[in-house]
C-alpha cells in the first residue's frame, strides 16, 4: 500500500527533525505532542491535529518517536486510543526504544485490530535526525517493510533485521556497543592525560586507527570540550542498558562489560542527579571515583534544567 499521508507523534528533541525530514521528502504530515509548543513549531510543514485521534485519522502510516514501553502503550491502546481511530490497514512504526517483547505484543495487537506494525528504533542521536542521516533497525513484516522503506529512508538509513521485536533486539545491541565505547574512549582520554597527553591531540591522533569510532569522534570532542548538552541523555541510556540486561537474562546470558556500564549510568542518573546530561558524562562518573582527577581545565557545560 503506498504512503502519503504520515502522523508523527512525539515531536521533541528526536521527533521535530525527522518530522522536517518526512515532509521535506514529499509526503503529507500531521504531528501532535503533549507538550504542543513543541509540535507548533512544525506548522511550517505539517499539519498540527488537536488530539492523537484527529491526528491519526486520515493516516497511511503513524511514527510514534516517544520516551519508552507505558507511553507507546498509552498512546496505542489508552485514552488516547489512536489504534482504533486509524483507517483499517493504518502501519503503526514505532521508532521509539522498548522492551523487545512489549513490541511483540503492540504488533499481535494491532495485527488483530486489522492494521499493520513495524519496530523502528534509531541510533544518530539529534545530530542524525536533522541530517537524516539515522541507523533505523526494523522488525516486522517484509511486506510492510516493503511499502515503509521510502518513508524511513527519508530520515536515515533503514534495514529490515528480522521479525517483530527484531528492531528493538538490534537497538539494544547498538546501545550496548555505544555504552561500553563511552566508557573505553573515557578511560582512554583520563588515562592519556596523566601520562602527559593533551587529550583533544589524543583525538586527532587516534582518528584513523583500529580506536577510530563515532563515539570517539562526537563524544570524545564533548570530553575534551566538556560539552554536556545533551545529544542522547543519560537517563534514557540506562534505560536502554537495563532493557539490554533483561534481555540478555532471558537469554541465559552474562554482558559483564554492560553491567559495568548499567552501573555507571545509574550512578550517574539516580545518584549524582545527571539523567538530563548526554551519556558522554559517563566521564564524570569516572572522575568522581578517582578524586582529583579531571579531564581538561574548561568549565563544565551544563544542560538547561527545565520543568
Amino acid at each position: 500500500m503506498a504512503i502519503a499521508h504520515v502522523t508523527l507523534i512525539g515531536t521533541g528533541l528526536m521527533g521535530g527533525p525527522m518530522a522536517r525530514n518526512i515532509a521535506k521528502a514529499g509526503f503529507a504530515v500531521t504531528v501532535w505532542n503533549r507538550t504542543r509548543g513543541k509540535a507548533e513549531a512544525l506548522a511550517d510543514v505539517a499539519t498540527v491535529a488537536a488530539d492523537p485521534p484527529a491526528a491519526v485519522a486520515k493516516a497511511d502510516a503513524v511514527i510514534t518517536m516517544v520516551d519508552n514501553s507505558p507511553v507507546v502503550t498509552e498512546i496505542y491502546f489508552g485514552s488516547e486510543g489512536v489504534v482504533e481511530a486509524a483507517p483499517e490497514g493504518t502501519l503503526f512504526i514505532d521508532m521509539s526504544s522498548i522492551q523487545p517483547a512489549v513490541a511483540r505484543d503492540h504488533a499481535a495487537a494491532i495485527e488483530a485490530a486489522g492494521r499493520r506494525h513495524l519496530d523502528a528504533p534509531v541510533s544518530g542521536g539529534e545530530k542524525g535526525a536533522i541530517e537524516a542521516t539515522l541507523a533505523i533497525m526494523a522488525g516486522g513484516r517484509q511486506d510492510d517493510y516493503d511499502d515503509a522503506e521510502r518513508l524511513l529512508a527519508a530520515m536515515g538509513r533503514p534495514t529490515l533485521v528480522g521479525v517483530h521485536g527484531a528492531g528493538q533486539v538490534a537497538k539494544l545491541a547498538n546501545q550496548v556497543i555505544v555504552a561500553v565505547t563511552i566508557g573505553a574512549v573515557s578511560e582512554a582520554m583520563l588515562l592519556a592525560q596523566e601520562g602527559g597527553c593533551d587529550p583533544a591531540a589524543l583525538r586527532t591522533a587516534l582518528m584513523g586507527g583500529f580506536a577510530t569510532s563515532r563515539i570517539l569522534d562526537l563524544h570524545g570532542e564533548r570530553m575534551a570540550e566538556r560539552n554536556w548538552v545533551p545529544g542522547g541523555p543519560l537517563a534514557l541510556q540506562l534505560k536502554d542498558i537495563e532493557n539490554a540486561l533483561e534481555v540478555a537474562r532471558a537469554a541465559g546470558l552474562r554482558l559483564p562489560l554492560t553491567e559495568v556500564a548499567r552501573d555507571a549510568f545509574h550512578a550517574l542518573t539516580h545518584e549524582m542527579d545527571m539523567g538530563r546530561h548526554d551519556h558522554a558524562a559517563y566521564l564524570r562518573w569516572l572522575e568522581a571515583i578517582n578524586p582529583g582527577k579531571r579531564l581538561g581545565s574548561g568549565p563544565d557545560r551544563e544542560p538547561v534544567m527545565t520543568g
